[in-house]
């Protein structure tokens, strides 16, 4: 670690989280202390970034269990209703036979929005176990989940599709069902909550070492 060049805190300055200009920190603290561009507070690490991602997480992983239990979809057809949910979606579309769909809809709607909840515990728990092992990696797993978060975002605009279309017929009629809410409220959560995560905590450890 010692042939590593000099880090920003290292060398007494302060990154600005919305326009990344560097500024230095005076020798009298930094609390307070306003970007000189574009007047964001400045702080060597984001403010409670631990104690808001765990909360956010575990708001999501609670969200997430109505998001898949009641139904995503209420279809109302001939005198008969019919409520999916995200899984028996993704059955129906196997029964018959439209994979990719099916894929798409579970990738999406099921195996990202999980992925992305265990993505964030293993960092917290990295972080606040002082991880050394793989910090690059993690760094990495940390940008994925930043970019494909949105993406979960696909079963809404499908079903907002499907009510716009159906209910033009007269025959039959879809409705949003109560699970689009808890879900949209899981993406929205989870994409925060890698927001509020300071990826610099990663590496704290292995600065401290070097």
């Amino acid at each position: 670690m010692s042939g590593l060049p000099a880090t920003a805190r290292q060398l007494g300055l302060l990154n600005c989280h919305d326009c990344h200009l560097l500024v230095e920190a005076p020798a009298d603290g930094h609390d307070h202390l306003e970007c000189p561009r574009c007047g964001a507070p400045l702080h060597e690490r984001k403010p409670n970034s631990l104690a808001r991602t765990w909360a956010l997480v575990l708001a999501a992983s609670i969200l997430y269990i109505p998001a898949n239990v009641l139904p995503m979809t209420i279809t109302s057809a001939l005198g008969t209703t019919q409520a999916d949910t995200i899984m028996s979606g993704v059955i129906y579309f196997i029964h018959s036979g439209s994979w990719e769909i099916a894929a798409v809809i579970f990738i999406a709607s099921v195996f990202v929005p999980l992925l992305k909840l265990l993505i964030l515990v293993i960092l917290l728990l990295s972080v606040q176990l002082r991880w050394r092992w793989r910090p690059k990696d993690r760094t990495m797993l940390y940008r994925l989940t930043e970019m494909v978060g949105r993406w979960s975002m696909l079963d809404i605009y499908v079903v907002t599709i499907l009510v716009a279309l159906v209910k033009l017929g007269a025959v039959a009629s879809i409705e949003a069902g109560p699970a689009a809410v808890f879900f949209a409220a899981v993406v929205v959560i989870t994409m925060i909550a890698a927001e509020s995560f300071d990826p610099r905590l990663i590496w704290d450890a292995l600065e401290e070492d070097s």
